[in-house]
């Protein structure tokens, strides 16, 4: 599938499953149990694609699947049931060809419906049925995702894109960092809880003071229980 191919032109990132639970802030069991049950058993299975490697507390994944878990979310936020998307997910990659379908911006959600865009444009129903469908679309979770050129994911702002702070897997290795630099926003952080300043570190590290603030505010923010 050509979700192998963009793995390899756009970076994979490296997350375990407590870093992906942090970055969506989500509880660690759910991210879990979600990566077991479904991505690494049945849509492994179904699409021939490893989405995880390791075992235990070792057991990572990449940044699309990452997206995908943030996306899924999103939809069960929407209440959409659980068994209508991954319904929709398993259709999607048939017609999309990738195993990552829920990391391409053509997803789209009226709140009740999931749906995604054909290559010829047409709005089509993420169902067996394949109806096309006239509703007003709303982004919901694409206001965190910055995609590529190629539809696809590229990055994600675990605060929203007015922070800049990114998660790309271009840099530090998928690890949020402070956006056009590789500069870890745990290592603000950190250094900020030893003692030093904001003013400091942004003259430190040529910051901004509020991008200081921005990688603060992300690892002070409780995940979900």
């Amino acid at each position: 599938m050509e979700s192998k191919n963009l793995n390899q032109q756009l970076g994979g990132g490296i997350y375990t499953i407590p870093e992906v639970a942090f970055i969506l802030k989500l509880p660690v069991g759910k991210v879990r149990r979600w990566m077991t049950e479904f991505w690494d058993n049945k849509f492994s299975k179904k699409y021939s694609n490893k989405y995880s490697w390791g075992e235990g507390r070792d057991k990572a994944t990449n940044f699309y699947t990452l997206i995908e878990f943030y996306v899924f979310y999103q939809l069960r936020a929407l209440n959409i049931s659980t068994n209508r998307i991954f319904k929709a997910h398993q259709d999607m990659a048939e017609q999309l060809n990738t195993a990552y379908p829920f990391a391409s911006s053509k997803l789209l959600s009226d709140g009740k419906s999931i749906l995604f865009t054909m290559h010829d444009g047409t709005i089509v129903e993420a169902d067996n049925t394949r109806q096309a469908v006239f509703k007003q679309i709303i982004e919901q979770f694409c206001k965190k995702i910055e995609f590529s050129t190629t539809d696809i994911a590229e990055r994600f702002y675990p605060l929203g894109k007015e922070k800049h702070i990114i998660v790309d897997p271009h840099h530090q290795f998928g690890q949020p960092v402070v956006e056009e630099t590789n500069v870890l926003a745990q290592t603000l952080y950190e250094l900020y809880n030893a003692g030093e300043t904001i003013t400091f570190l942004s003259r430190l590290y040529d910051l901004k003071e509020i991008d200081v603030h921005s990688a603060i505010e992300l690892f002070s923010i409780k995940t979900a229980a």
